[in-house]
């Protein structure tokens, strides 16, 4: 790769020479009173067409298994939840259908002022 370092007075004469120069591959330094203040270099290609979806080229294909779509057990949602398991009805113990209970939650809940009408303060 080639670098040129050249002063801003000589871009502004010549820059669709050094634009050429850039597009072909050189990286030129603008300086101002001989101290560097910017680059000038090409653009790198859009990708046009679209990625491959699939395995990698050599690799031999995959398949999903049907098992893959099918619900998890308990234990397996035990794992996935912290514990946190719901039954048929959306319930665990009174707690509200996919809400974990975290005590966090409740502090940062309480600090923001969550639950009091607007305008009201704490007194």
């Amino acid at each position: 790769m080639v670098m040129l370092k050249v002063n801003i007075f000589e871009v502004k004469a010549k820059l669709s020479e050094y634009l050429d120069r850039a597009a072909r591959g050189e990286r030129i330094v603008i300086c101002r009173h001989n101290r560097p203040v910017a680059e000038l270099r090409a653009i790198e290609e859009v990708r046009t067409e679209p990625r491959p979806v699939g395995p990698l080229p050599g690799r031999p294909a995959f398949e999903i298994p049907p098992a893959f779509f099918e619900p998890l057990g308990v234990e397996e949602l035990e794992l996935w939840e912290g514990g946190a398991v719901f039954d048929e009805s959306g319930t665990r113990g009174g707690a509200s259908p996919g809400r974990a209970d975290r005590v966090a939650e409740g502090k940062a809940r309480r600090r923001s002022g969550a639950g009091r009408p607007p305008g009201k303060r704490r007194s």
